[in-house]
Parts: C-alpha cells; sequence; structure tokens
C-alpha cells in the first residue's frame, strides 16, 4: 500500500528523528507526546533534544508542511510507537507506556492499518499489544488476538541507533522486522523502505524483541568485563588503560573501555528484560548487569577517599549524561555519582555538562552548582571525570596537575 499519512506516538530521542526522517521523504506525519512543550516547540519548527542536525531536518520538514505534532491521535495509514519501556522495582518490564498508547490510538484505528511497536520490549510485548487494541477495537481484528481474519497488521522493528548519530543510522542501518504474520512483515518492510537504505530482515515478533536485547545484553557483557578489569587493576596497582591497550595488541582479543558504570535507556535496562523472561537461565547476563551497576558505588567510594585529603573537599564531576556530547541522562551513572556525593555531604559538589541549560530536577535542592568548565578547573581541588564529552578531551596536562583527579574514561592516561 501507499503511505500517505504515518503516525509517530512518543516524540523522544528516537520518535521525533524517525519522524523527521519519513517527513523529508515527503510523507505526511503527525508526531504524537504527551508533552505539551514538546509539541508546542516542535511545531515552531525546534527541537527540544540534542541530536547533531536534527534541528535541520525538523525545520525544514515543518517548513514545507509534512511535520507537525499534536497531544490528540488522529486516523493515519500507520502508527508507529515509540515510547519509553522502563522497568519497575524488582527489575521487572513496564509496559505501561506501551499499553497507554495502545489506548490513545485505538480510537482512530481504521480498518487495514499498520501499528509497529518501535520502543525496546520484552519477549511478547507485541502480542500484548495487539490484545490491547483488540480490547479497545473489538470491532476490528488483530493478528493473534482475534479469532476472525485479521484486518489489521502488527509489527516490531526495534531501534538499533547510536545517539549522536540517530539520523545517520536510522537510514543506513539493517532493520529487523518482526511481524505478528507474514503479511504483517511485508507491510512494515514496505513502510521502512521508504526511509531505510539497509536491509530489511523479516522474522517473528518474538524473535525481533529478543533480537535487540540479545545485541544490548551482548555489549552489556563485554562492558561489564571491562569495568571488573578496571577495578583488579586499582588493587594491583596498573594501569588498566595501558593494560588493555597491550591486550587488545592481539589480533583476536578487543576489550572495551571502562567506565563509571552503564546508562541510557537500552544497554542499561534491556538485560533484565531478559532476567525477568529466564531468570534461572540468564546467569552471565544477570552477573554482568551486577557488576555494571555496582560501579557507580565503587567510582563514589574513591572519590570519597580523593576528598579526604582536603580540609575543604570542592569536588567537580565532569558530566551528567549518559555518554559523550549529547544531553541525555537517562538511566546516566554520571547523574547518580553525582547525585551520591552530593548526599554524601563530604564538600561542595560541581557539576559540568556542557550539553545541558540547567540542572536536572534530581539534583536541584541537593547543594549542587551548575558551573562552566573553567569555573570548575578554577574552584575545584578534586575532579572526576565521568563522561569523555570533547571539551574534557581538549584538557592538557598543566590544567589539571594541582588536582586530585578520578578519571573514570582515561581521559587523562596519557599524561
Amino acid at each position: 500500500m501507499a503511505f500517505k499519512k504515518v503516525s509517530v506516538v512518543g516524540l523522544g530521542y528516537i520518535g521525533l528523528p524517525t519522524a523527521a526522517v519519513i517527513a523529508s521523504r515527503g510523507i505526511e506525519v503527525i508526531g504524537i507526546d504527551v508533552s505539551q512543550k514538546a509539541v508546542e516547540t516542535i511545531n515552531q519548527g525546534k527541537v527540544h533534544i540534542v541530536e547533531p542536525d536534527l534541528d535541520m531536518v525538523v525545520q525544514a520538514a515543518v517548513t514545507m508542511g509534512k511535520l507537525r505534532a499534536s497531544m490528540t491521535p488522529e486516523p493515519a495509514d500507520a502508527f508507529m510507537i515509540a515510547v519509553p519501556t522502563p522497568f519497575k522495582e524488582g527489575h521487572q518490564p513496564d509496559l505501561s507506556y506501551i499499553e497507554a498508547a495502545a489506548k490513545a490510538i485505538a480510537p482512530v484505528l481504521e480498518k487495514g492499518n499498520l501499528v509497529i511497536l518501535e520502543s525496546t520490549s520484552p519477549v511478547g510485548a507485541t502480542e500484548k499489544l495487539a490484545a490491547w487494541l483488540q480490547e479497545q477495537r473489538p470491532d476490528l481484528h488483530f493478528p493473534g488476538a482475534s479469532n476472525s481474519e485479521p484486518n489489521m497488521f502488527v509489527a516490531h522493528c526495534p531501534e538499533r541507533v547510536l545517539p549522536g548519530r540517530v539520523l545517520e543510522e536510522l537510514v543506513s542501518n539493517d532493520r529487523i522486522i518482526g511481524g505478528l504474520t507474514a503479511k504483517c512483515c511485508e507491510m512494515a518492510t514496505e513502510l521502512y523502505k521508504t526511509f531505510v537504505r539497509g536491509e530489511c530482515i523479516s522474522t517473528n515478533a518474538r524473535t525481533a524483541e529478543m533480537a535487540k536485547l540479545t545485541e544490548n545484553s551482548f555489549r552489556d557483557v563485554n562492558i561489564a568485563f571491562a569495568n571488573e578489569l578496571s577495578i583488579i587493576c586499582d588493587k594491583l596497582k596498573i594501569n588498566v588503560w595501558e593494560l588493555i591497550a597491550l591486550a587488545n595488541r592481539h589480533p583476536r582479543v578487543n576489550i572495551l573501555s571502562p567506565g563509571p558504570g552503564v546508562g541510557g535507556h537500552c544497554i542499561a535496562v534491556d538485560p533484565w528484560f531478559i532476567v525477568d523472561s529466564a531468570p534461572d537461565e540468564a546467569r552471565i547476563i544477570r552477573t554482568a548487569r551486577e557488576i555494571n551497576d555496582h560501579k557507580p558505588e565503587y567510582v563514589v567510594s574513591k572519590v570519597k577517599a580523593a576528598a579526604d585529603q582536603f580540609k575543604r573537599p570542592i569536588v567537580a564531576c565532569l558530566g551528567l549524561a549518559f555518554k559523550a556530547d549529547i544531553d541525555d541522562l537517562r538511566e546516566s551513572p554520571a547523574l547518580d555519582i553525582t547525585c551520591e556525593l552530593a548526599n554524601a555531604n563530604i564538600g561542595q559538589i560541581l557539576a559540568v555538562e556542557p550539553n545541558i541549560q540547567e540542572l536536572p530536577g534530581k539534583l536541584q535542592g541537593q547543594g549542587v552548582e551548575l558551573v562552566s568548565l573553567q569555573q570548575a578547573l578554577e574552584m575545584a581541588n578534586v575532579l572526576v571525570v565521568l563522561v569523555d564529552h570533547k571539551p574534557f578531551k581538549a584538557l592538557h596536562s598543566n590544567d589539571i596537575n594541582t588536582k586530585v583527579v578520578v578519571d573514570t574514561r582515561g581521559l587523562f592516561s596519557r599524561f
């Protein structure tokens, strides 16, 4: 079918770039979000998140009349759901955002519509989405949820893009498309081929869901190895950065870089979905998560030891985002570490995050001051490198030679 109008539900770090790219192909796109501020910002041709070149693509799409945002769903040919999927207490998946999205779009669905779940989800979530839609619209027939011949199409196509390169990777990366039926795969592939140059590979919904969880769990396990190695090297008084560089000279060894933990909505969350589905079998995956979740505590203990060297410690935390050169604070170990240090009352805490304009709510009222990098260098006697933002990488040895440095990113291992 020809897709004349597409609705993207959830205009965050994945939904907005996806909506903008589809609109840039000349397809009318209506973006749906619960945030009035986000809706108003987008309709002005502006963006509410940091992602290279996204502002230009959004501005062009809005100016051409191909992209607009709303808080109220309306009819379309296809609906792409890109809402958060966090976990609840006990690391149980929280699918409430997906269920809410299903209830929001159900009244405007029409026979023959395609509904795609892009949110990273535990195995079986796409089937639950179809069931929720069926409950809301018994007059329609959703695959796997109705005893009648389906007249609706439901598929799962997980996003697999890197923050900072989202626009490029939305187009160039291969996509895994898991339909509840073969026809669902066919319909979803037709939509993605309007903007994806990579290969669209068809499978069933459960395998597509598990594929995304597997990709991120693989990375989490490898990061856990590097983080555990860094703790061992601290104990044995070995420079872990030099050690990894030497070990990686082996032709079949590629150890990742350690850090203060693991953040973001994907790698820090997705492995728990597998553990929740198969708790007795997912032993390595669970252990890796526990190692990476513990790393911020280890960093906090190192900072406390550094601060104890001063009568009046002034600690500057360099970076709050979960990775370099973005403003995304979701599941950020850097943010958690800064919060822990503020709560520990070890001294004055400064936060340096060049990609945000104000302290996140988690730090407000905690006595933390958001300052520039230059102010931090002038004021602090303890520097804690938590994120390898470009401005931090540009520092020289004479910028830090009077400071006690806790470097979780290896920025100063060359000095």
